[in-house]
């Protein structure tokens, strides 16, 4: 009696688990050196809230219609979100690439887009757990009531997909590891800080409002504030409009330079 042969996976089985198994190693990644990912972004948001929220803050009084400490506490979130995201993705895919172990991905029969879905995957699971320990600090220092929690989760997972996804295209055009810090410290960090984490554009002149308006993390941090306060500088259904804009535009970047072997076939 003759043996049945074993089924072979189908291509969907073999897609889930190397998606799968990128995602898990990204996980155990931030895990492992969880005093590296998780423990310093605690820190800076503890002395944060010490010295803009209880020192400066006190001087400063209500903004916005919220007491100081609790207006800034949302920005401080979204941000250690939007830093975490892409510094998750821009170290470990430039690593790949560093290592050449990105090409043992390549000659597998994983599709770019799936690849590149791995990678944000874990920025994003970065960016959220770090979000989540920003928050227990948080509370330490001021209360936060949720006022529309679904916006909350679609701004935090919206914002993370962006900055994943920018960390993502930085690391395939990084040729060493300065190329990589550059982005974050001339144009990351400076858009962040002038994104309103600790202000409302409402107390600018005109012209400086008017350039504000023209910083998308603005419209990021506005709309994940709208969901804790329930205010907002910019119109919450444009600043969603323009983070689906953004995902979308970069995620078909992302994939048409792997489809062109940009940084990883030279």
């Amino acid at each position: 009696m003759s043996e049945v042969a074993p089924a072979l996976p189908s291509r969907a089985q073999t897609d889930w688990v190397g998606f799968k198994t990128i995602v898990l190693r990204e996980f155990n990644r931030i895990i492992r050196i969880w005093g590296q990912t998780l423990v310093p972004p605690g820190v800076t948001a503890t002395l944060y809230f010490i010295i803009f929220g209880s020192l400066i803050g006190s001087r400063i009084g209500s903004m916005g219609g919220f007491a100081y400490m609790q207006y800034i506490a949302p920005g401080q979130i979204i941000m250690s979100v939007i830093t975490n995201s892409y510094g998750n993705v821009v170290s470990s895919f430039f690593g790949a690439r560093f290592g050449k172990h990105v090409e043992e991905l390549l000659v597998s029969p994983l599709p770019n887009w799936l690849i590149v879905a791995g990678y944000i995957s874990g920025g994003v699971l970065r960016g959220l757990l770090v979000g989540l320990v920003v928050t227990g600090v948080a509370l330490f220092f001021t209360h936060l009531h949720v006022q529309h929690p679904l916006i909350v989760i679609a701004a935090v997972l919206l914002t993370s997909i962006v900055f994943a996804l920018g960390g993502f295209i930085n690391a395939i055009f990084a040729k060493n590891f300065d190329h990589i810090s550059w982005f974050p410290t001339f144009i990351l960090n400076p858009l962040t800080y002038l994104g309103g984490v600790f202000y409302t554009i409402e107390l600018l002149p005109g012209w400086a409002r008017a350039i504000s308006q023209g910083n998308p993390i603005l419209y990021m941090v506005n709309s994940f504030r709208y969901g804790f306060l329930g205010v907002s500088d910019v119109d919450v259904r444009l600043a969603f409009g323009i983070m689906v804009l953004f995902a979308v535009a970069l995620y078909g970047l992302a994939v048409g330079l792997m489809h062109k072997g940009v940084g990883i076939r030279e």
